[in-house]
């Protein structure tokens, strides 16, 4: 590989990192330009670790033999089950324990296959195997996001020759730091998506984080909490509390989402969520599926829970339509991206009135004006109500006992 190959692989490394190129699709461009370049790579992977509550790191993979696979593969937990097994027989662990930044097997030419996957590369007419890790200074991790792995493989009879090898130690590093760019942009889309809510997290990240910047919208408003959670946190041990607020959340949150919602707070076992949508119908609508979805599946989990011998309850749920101020709440400390006003307080008062009236779920009057014809016919009024902290009385709805 001559040096100008060198300079225009490395150079268009950096403009797909400045450019925020999918690192799947670096890797991609990079092996197939260095096979051009007359380096004759047959497989490339790069793997890097990422800040996520289910997944452990991407990883990216790159080959020339026509045979198809993803091209991104996230992976979970490396410290358990299989995947535990693998990963302590492979070159990147032998690479993390040892401290070293290249190790190689001419798998073809004589050389143990005493990593995982050798054999079957070998015997897939592979010659040579390379990994490499470019570690990330400490300042420059997020979690375990400290390095960046590699492994090139070839078919070429006498493997890689030594102007291949320097060819990847100049060039890997440039690949390494273009894919660093495009995990801490996965990392920051996944953080405040996770913490903030999906909208929430897309109005931040566009740049809507100054303090006292918020917009004025009309909005379903969803207030849920869990029936008896107080009575249950004062008896019941710290093990059972979080897999119990965890089923239950996962349930609220899922039916949420499922049908288009946000959520943007989880107060202990509550939880905040808004419907949004040009016809304010459309957002009653949508409040009402999720409503019936997390019926549906509330049944199922408190059976699986009892069969368990583990405790169980129910959700109430509240549901109004008003106008909010939707945006940056707090101090330049700190701050939270969320809905205030009145009609936030009446949410929750709706909700708690749950426990009074004896129904899982309540509407307010004005959600049942808004709500479309249809759905308004499976409405029931359970009487008119004067709310704690709510200037007027109102009258409440619930679903048709029927339907829950």
């Amino acid at each position: 590989m001559e040096d100008s190959d060198l300079h225009r692989i490395k150079a268009w490394l950096i403009a797909g990192g400045l450019a925020g190129t999918p690192e799947d699709a670096l890797l991609q461009g990079f092996c197939e330009r260095c096979l051009a370049a007359g380096l004759e790579l047959s497989r490339g992977i790069a793997l890097i670790d990422t800040l996520h509550p289910i997944y452990e790191g991407r990883a990216f993979r790159w080959r020339n033999d026509g045979v198809e696979e993803r091209s991104l593969v996230e992976y979970g937990r490396t410290t358990e089950g299989a995947a535990a097994a693998d990963w302590q027989r492979s070159a990147f662990q032998y690479l993390l324990t040892t401290g070293t930044e290249l190790v190689r097997r001419r798998i073809g030419l004589g050389d143990p296959t005493d990593f995982s996957q050798l054999e079957a590369l070998k015997a897939d007419g592979h010659t040579d195997y390379v990994a490499m890790v470019h570690r990330l200074a400490p300042d420059g991790s997020i979690g375990v996001m400290d390095c960046v792995y590699s492994s090139w493989v070839t078919r070429r009879p006498e493997g890689f020759g030594d102007d291949d090898l320097l060819a990847l130690r100049r060039l890997v590093p440039a690949l390494a730091l273009a894919i660093k760019c495009g995990a801490l942009a996965q990392i920051a889309s996944t953080l405040v998506e996770v913490y903030l809510g999906r909208d929430a997290g897309l109005r931040v990240l566009s740049g809507r984080i100054s303090r006292g910047v918020a917009d004025r919208i009309s909005a379903v408003l969803w207030f849920s909490d869990l029936h008896g959670y107080t009575a249950m946190a004062d008896s019941a041990s710290p093990d059972q509390i979080i897999p119990f607020l965890n089923d239950y959340a996962e349930l609220v949150i899922a039916a949420i989402h499922e049908a288009g919602g946000d959520v943007l707070k989880l107060i202990g076992d509550g939880t905040l969520a808004i419907f949004n949508a040009e016809d304010p119908g459309d957002a009653c609508r949508s409040a009402l599926r999720a409503a019936q979805t997390l019926r549906r599946n509330l049944m199922a989990l408190n059976q699986r829970r009892a069969a368990e011998n583990r405790p169980v309850t129910s959700v109430y749920l509240g549901l109004h339509i008003g106008e909010v101020f939707y945006g940056n709440i707090g101090s330049d400390a700190r701050l939270d991206f969320t809905v205030v006003g009145p009609a936030v307080n009446e949410v929750s008062r709706i909700a708690s009135m749950c426990r009074q009236v004896d129904r899982s779920v309540l509407l307010s009057d004005t959600f049942a004006a808004a709500t479309p014809a249809a759905e308004r016919a499976d409405l029931v009024s359970v009487g008119r109500y004067a709310l704690r902290g709510v200037s007027r009385a109102q009258e409440l709805f619930t679903l048709d006992p029927s339907l829950i």
